[in-house]
Order: C-alpha cells, then structure tokens, then sequence
C-alpha cells in the first residue's frame, strides 16, 4: 500500500510524498492570500517534519504580510492525517486541499475556497514543475506548483477581525524533502495591471553527485498559457544576482527571453527545515514588487511589459553560489 501511494504521489504532486517516511523527511503546503482591495495579505503552510532521530511533528505556519508578523503552531504527529490518492490533509481541527482550508487556530478561524484554479501542466515523463527531477529519488528537496493564480471566496477571523476574502486572489504551492536548498531566491506576484497574469521564479543551490549546480524554475502565466522557463527545457540563465535592495534573473530559451527585477521590502521570519526538523530560519516578503518583462524573439516584440504587486519574495542563505552572469 505504501508503494502504492508513493507511485500515486509522483505524478501527483499536491498530494502527500512521505509515505513510510519517519526520519529527516518534511512536506508543506504554501497558501498565499489576499484579498480584494489587497489590504491584507497572508500565507498559510501546514505540514509535518520528522528529524533524523524519529521526532516529529505537525505544524501551521502563519504569516501576515502587511503586519510583518508570523504564528508557528505546532500539533502532535498523530493529528497529522493525510488522505492516499489525492490532496486532502487534516491537521487536528484544520483541514487543507486544493479547492479549501479551513482553519481553527487560536487566532485564526474560518474557511476558504479557491475556485478557477491554474495547475502547472503534469505528464507520463514531466511530472509537475520538477520535471524528469521528479524521478531522482536523492534530491535534497522537490517543489510542486498547484496553482498559479485562482480565485478566492469566504471569510477568516484573525485576532477578532472579519476579513473578507472574496473576489481575492490565491496562489498554492509545497515543498518536501530533506532542507531548503543552501542558497536560494524565490519570488511569487499574481498581482499585475491585468487580472491573468502570474509570475513564479526561483534559483537555488542543488546538491548533486557529491557536487552541485545552480537550479532554477520561472514560469509566466500569461492570460491563458503558460510559459516555462526550467533548467530541464533548455532555457538558460543568463544572470542571477541579489543585494539588499533588489533581487535580478534573467532566462532565456529558443523563443523568449524573461528579465526579472525584484525590489525588497521588509521581511518576515519564518521557520524553515534543516534535515527533516523545522529548526531553520529564512526571512520572506509579502509586499515587494517585481518588474517583468517578457520579450517574444521569434516575432521580435515585447509580450509583457509590467510590475507585479504584493510579491512574495525570499533571499535565503549562501546566495553569492547562485550568482551568473552570462
């Protein structure tokens, strides 16, 4: 049944990856939210971790952007209950899929539902955005995009305040593995001038044969396709670069060229996983901006040209190893 449920996951990846696991393994969920007037903005990431001694433990994650604050709440590893074959996950009282979350936190409670969806494409030999990464069974840590950009409806109470989310805008994604890479960008806006438009793009540091590479993952969804900029789909990256005031990457494959310029803003703490255990530290933005523009080389004209709102953006660990400038 175990394998079973571990060969379901891996064409699935919103679905829990960490059957028979019981040491140095995490998995979590990433909910972004904000709702209409884009007053408020919150990520939710529930999950379990497990360290290399057999400890473990569920948790919610909360943090509010604008406020500049985050909630750790931890549960026992039993209230962890994931359901085989497809995304459902309950977390004691709190209940996490693709289409809602409900919550039932000290601060928080409500319920959230997420219509209109954008998956990352899935395939037999290209399993969600980790493509043929998805069958390396040694990655330090594997990623999955669930939703680009989707529709939000209904209400949270956080700290006694109704907030209504409807007519909002969400983005979904997870992570699981072992650690967060050693160095990393990561940046997320599905707020631009247009409704339709959203903008996923990472860099990092992936362990690999006793050595290492610089990864990296971009796609721009644009109206109604998706453009994709990955290391496996012979894209290259031209530059990646940060300092404490803007984060650069440029890639570039057969037929566009995507230039990116993230601007900081205040971030946040939150924890983050070291071998299985949530013991690390990383620091994310939820009101930074990113400007994009997107160049279409075979008919020689600018597709995008745009600043993306509320962008959630990390700048994590040794990050001069993720420098290129080509």
């Amino acid at each position: 049944m175990i394998l079973k449920n571990k060969l379901n996951a891996l064409f699935h990846s919103e679905q829990y990856h960490g059957w028979g696991k019981t040491r140095k393994y995490f998995e979590g969920w990433y909910y972004k939210v904000v709702n209409a007037d884009e007053s408020k903005a919150f990520a939710f990431i529930p999950g379990i971790a497990m360290d290399n001694h057999g400890q473990k433990q569920a948790f919610v994650q909360m943090l509010d952007g604008k406020k500049f604050t985050a909630e750790y709440h931890t549960f026992d590893a039993n209230d962890f209950k994931p359901v085989a074959g497809k995304f459902e996950v309950e977390i004691a009282d709190n209940f996490f899929s693709n289409s809602k979350i409900s919550l039932h936190l000290p601060s928080i409670k409500g319920e959230l539902s997420f219509q209109n969806q954008v998956p990352w494409p899935s395939s037999w030999y290209s399993p969600g955005i980790m493509g043929p990464f998805s069958f390396v069974p040694f990655m330090q840590c594997y990623h999955g995009v669930l939703s680009m950009d989707h529709t939000i409806l209904g209400d949270l109470e956080i700290d006694g305040e109704t907030i209504n989310f409807s007519g909002g805008r969400g983005y979904m994604e997870k992570d699981w593995g072992r650690s967060f890479p050693s160095g990393y960008f990561w940046m997320q806006t599905n707020h631009f001038s247009e409704k339709g438009i959203s903008l996923k793009a990472s860099v990092a540091k992936i362990p690999w044969l006793g050595s290492s590479f610089v990864g990296f993952i971009g796609g721009l969804w644009l109206y109604d396709r998706l453009i994709e900029f990955t290391t496996y789909n012979f894209t290259k990256l031209k530059k990646s670069y940060a300092n404490e005031k803007k984060v650069e990457i440029v890639m570039e494959n057969r037929n566009f060229l995507l230039e990116i310029m993230a601007h900081r803003d205040t971030a946040t703490t939150l924890a983050s996983p070291i071998q299985g255990f949530m013991d690390g530290r990383i620091e994310e933005s939820m009101t930074s901006t990113i400007d994009v523009r997107l160049f279409d080389k075979r008919n020689k004209k600018v597709l995008l040209e745009d600043t993306g709102r509320n962008a959630g953006l990390e700048v994590a660990g040794k990050i001069e190893e993720i420098f290129v400038d080509n």
